[in-house]
């Protein structure tokens, strides 16, 4: 039998053990653009879960740790990864329900319920991820079942299955062994699973790392703050332009200063100015060196740990959803001021930031759900890897919710402006759904690390373009390959271009994009718009 506080114990060090090990994990991940990635998703998943664990008593039943976990879980789903890996965990809440300990039967039972619940979540399962070594690894247990009825036996050759499924996903997967790599959401399952096995066993609960204070050099100056969620150990977040100097020092000695002080550093130049951020405990030291290089403008310096416990202290404040006014309403999922303003423009009335690289929860989309006074509530994830939280939230509302598979911001928009106030519900979702579809979408980011992917050599900082979420080609000039990506997904039929120039693309190179697609298109409606988004230089729509 395996009681209640030990059950506790195993899922509070193994929310911390794939915290101290996501970033392995998020290496793992074959395409080099840059994501939430699959260890962090996972970790901050599970990791919803640690405080409400510590807060039960040792007494407790299995059954109230499992529930507890499931529900933690679920609220803070982020990712497809983590989506899966709370349905895993909701399998132990349904099959542990009401039960004081974990048995041989109760556990095969949960690990069975949550593979069924997770294949069910996913609209075509793929093998050699995720799901396989949860599903190997519940069939495994159902096996050793019925020689032993020791649930840590049991729970040993779970983990053994594991990682022999794990070893294999580069066979089920040809980008896997093209990459060389195995599986990420398997990797990661597979740290929760070994984690719980050695306090099973009676091991220590692992503790959390200190956050490191790593040196950060990326080619584009974006919203850090999403990238760096770990505890907080420097204070400032500090950030400024200078205006250089004549014969001013290379920006790689600022660079390298700055890395001394503190850490999320970020410093991009041109011929005129330097642009830096960093995390550091004294900023004047910052400010005192980025006089050597120039004159300083539009400084910031703001206290993180006082935002910190702001937002916590507004995250734990209970919604309280709205009541309905109107018939229909809507929440869309975005990150920056054009595209947010675009959107409240046309009808959505909540905005839930977030894209690449930072995966909203469950619990903030739920949140956005029920602060929209409609009696049904469209949801636009506009990314893939947040349809599934998205869909979770569905369960949880209070009211009827229609989530859009809008994978793209041009497909959020595209559904948008189909939307008819005066059909009913079922031909609003089938036409809203057709207008998505028929919307191309490029868009232009960078690699976030070398990798070969799909036939393609990549290294880091080059430019990638992407055509309807796949890799087209990869580019050196960023000009060039908006141009080029462009003229790919314009067709016979195409009437109009939308292009979203993001944080990163001046006025200037966005206006000269346009003017060069103007003369190649002299009869097409374009339209170019300064959507401020982070992570994509360009976001492009053909219709």
């Amino acid at each position: 039998m395996i009681k209640g506080i030990v059950l506790r114990d195993a899922l509070i060090s193994a929310a911390n053990s794939i915290s101290n090990k996501k970033k392995s994990v998020d290496e793992l991940n074959v395409f080099p653009v840059p994501d939430g990635d699959t260890g962090t998703n996972m970790s901050m998943t599970i990791g919803n879960s640690v405080a409400e664990l510590k807060n039960l008593s040792d007494d407790v039943e299995a059954g109230t740790v499992a529930k507890t976990a499931a529900s933690a879980l679920l609220r803070g789903a982020r990712g497809n990864s983590g989506v899966i890996l709370s349905l895993i965990f909701r399998g132990f809440s349904k099959a542990l329900k009401g039960q004081p300990e974990i048995t041989d039967k109760n556990l095969v039972a949960a690990l069975e319920t949550g593979v069924e619940g997770a294949y069910r979540s996913v609209m075509k399962p793929t093998e050699g991820t995720i799901l396989t070594v949860a599903r190997e690894s519940a069939e495994k247990a159902k096996e050793i079942s019925l020689t032993t009825n020791d649930p840590v036996i049991i729970w040993e050759e779970v983990c053994i299955q594991a990682k022999k499924t794990l070893d294999k996903t580069p066979q089920l997967l040809p980008a896997l062994a093209k990459a060389g790599v195995v599986d990420a959401g398997g990797m990661g399952l597979l740290i929760i699973f070994e984690a719980m096995r050695d306090v099973f066993n009676g091991g220590k609960i692992v503790e959390p790392k200190a956050a490191e204070q790593k040196k950060v050099t990326i080619e584009t100056y974006s919203d850090v703050v999403g990238k760096f969620d770990q505890e907080i150990h420097f204070t400032y977040c500090t950030e400024m332009v200078i205006t250089k100097k004549k014969n001013c020092e290379d920006a790689s000695k600022l660079r390298a200063y700055l890395e001394t002080i503190g850490d999320c550093v970020v410093v991009v130049d041109d011929e005129d100015i330097i642009k830096f951020h960093v995390h550091t405990n004294d900023p004047g030291l910052a400010i005192q060196k980025a006089l050597e290089f120039g004159t300083i403008n539009l400084p910031k310096i703001e206290n993180m740990k006082m935002q910190h416990k702001a937002k916590k202290k507004e995250a734990e404040t209970k919604v309280v959803p709205v009541k309905p006014e109107k018939k229909y309403g809507f929440v869309a999922v975005a990150a920056g001021a054009g595209i947010e303003s675009m959107f409240r423009d046309i009808g959505v009335d909540c905005i839930v930031k977030g894209g690449q690289t930072m995966n909203p929860s469950t619990q903030d989309i739920l949140a956005a759900i029920m602060q929209t006074p409609a009696e049904i509530v469209f949801v636009l994830p506009n990314n893939k890897n947040i349809i599934m939280a998205a869909e979770q939230a569905v369960k949880l509302a209070d009211r009827k919710v229609c989530v859009l598979q809008t994978r793209t911001i041009p497909q959020g928009m595209s559904a948008m402006l189909a939307f008819d106030p005066d059909a009913d519900f079922n031909q609003n979702r089938i036409e809203m759904t057709r207008a998505l579809e028929k919307v191309s979408t490029g868009m232009v980011t960078f690699a976030a690390r070398d990798s070969d992917y799909e036939g393609h050599t990549i290294n880091q900082g080059e430019i990638l373009c992407l055509e309807n979420g796949k890799l087209s080609f990869v580019e050196k000039d960023l000009a060039k390959g908006a141009y080029k990506l462009t003229k790919k997904l314009v067709k016979g039929d195409s009437s109009y271009i939308t292009i979203l120039y993001g944080a990163d693309v001046s006025d200037a190179d966005a206006e000269a994009l346009n003017r060069q697609l103007a003369n190649k298109y002299p009869t097409m409606d374009i339209n170019l718009i300064s959507g401020g988004q982070p992570v994509y230089y360009y976001i492009i729509s053909v219709e």
